[in-house]
């Protein structure tokens, strides 16, 4: 009979962590669900394959015991008379033998070995009754832009031809993932309906440069205005400010608005910072009179 590589069915390796036996046995199941795969019985066994693997390899105890006497399987003759003397004796497992199960996998019943060694697990023996499972997970895009997850607001999404309206919360950042529950397949066998992931693609509509909550953008600064001081008026994203500007601003110089940047992601009015960095502007083009007060200026300052 066949040795199942419960390790080889899940596609890892035996230093597999528990999080990596659960991420693969989801990724698997999803693939091959039946109600995916209708009508097609390579699938239907796989996904048999797919549960009875995650049962045991998910469990410390069964995978210990897997480990330990799933290596030799031409003695499993031999070693189930071993754990019958011992049953009898009051042994049970252990005393150092190296002897092994051997089992075999149909559409109907888990493999030999599994139910031996582990008591049926999932399934009762001949009463044709499945394990209950959640159903697929669905996943979906959103695309917006930035001005849109500026402020809160209610969107209607349409999955699997049904309707789901959500409110999307003001701070959502591009690439960011949210559950809605309950919004996925059916469950098998009266399971749990799956889960609905939503991730987000925003796209940037505008002339910030945004980092989480805070906002960055660039204002061009006359020369005459960094040299002298003055008064400006800048764009933020809820409109116009005016800023001050500083005698002998310099090029590359930043300034903080406190609180005019994004909004922070569920942290009710609650707002980032706008930073400015002032990019300033040399006169171009200059008139005989110009250039001739500019040397006048060079003179003074040397």
């Amino acid at each position: 009979m066949e040795f199942i590589d419960y390790y080889k069915t899940l596609e890892i390796n035996k230093s597999a962590t528990k999080a990596d036996i659960k991420k693969a046995y989801r990724k698997l199941a999803r693939k091959h669900h039946p109600d995916l795969n209708p009508n097609d019985e390579n699938a239907k066994k796989k996904f048999q394959k797919i549960n009875e693997a995650n049962e045991v390899l998910s469990d410390p105890e069964k995978r210990k015991k897997y480990d330990e006497y799933g290596k030799d399987w031409q003695h499993a003759e031999h070693f189930e008379q071993q754990k019958q003397q011992r049953s009898q004796a009051g042994g049970g497992f252990g005393g150092g033998s190296s002897q092994s199960y051997s089992g075999s996998f149909d559409d109907d019943r888990f493999s030999d070995f599994f139910e031996q060694m582990f008591g049926g697990g999932g399934r009762t023996r001949g009463t044709g009754r499945s394990p209950h499972f959640k159903g697929q997970d669905f996943n979906a895009e959103l695309q917006l832009n930035l001005t849109d997850v500026y402020t809160s607001h209610k969107q209607t999404l349409t999955v699997n031809g049904k309707n789901i309206r959500l409110t999307i919360p003001a701070g959502v950042e591009n690439g960011q993932t949210i559950k809605i529950k309950g919004h996925g397949g059916p469950g098998v066998q009266g399971g749990p309906k799956g889960d609905l992931f939503i991730t987000f693609k925003i796209a940037n509509n505008t002339d910030f440069k945004r980092e989480k909550e805070h906002l960055y953008s660039t204002v061009e600064l006359d020369f005459y205005t960094a040299l002298l001081g003055g008064e400006i008026m800048i764009d933020t994203f809820k409109g116009k400010a005016k800023l001050t500007i500083k005698p002998e601003t310099q090029n590359g110089t930043r300034v903080k608005l406190k609180g005019k940047g994004f909004p922070k992601y569920k942290q009710e009015a609650e707002f980032g910072d706008l930073y400015i960095t002032y990019n300033i502007k040399i006169p171009t083009n200059l008139s005989s009179k110009e250039k001739e007060l500019y040397t006048e200026l060079q003179k003074l300052r040397s």
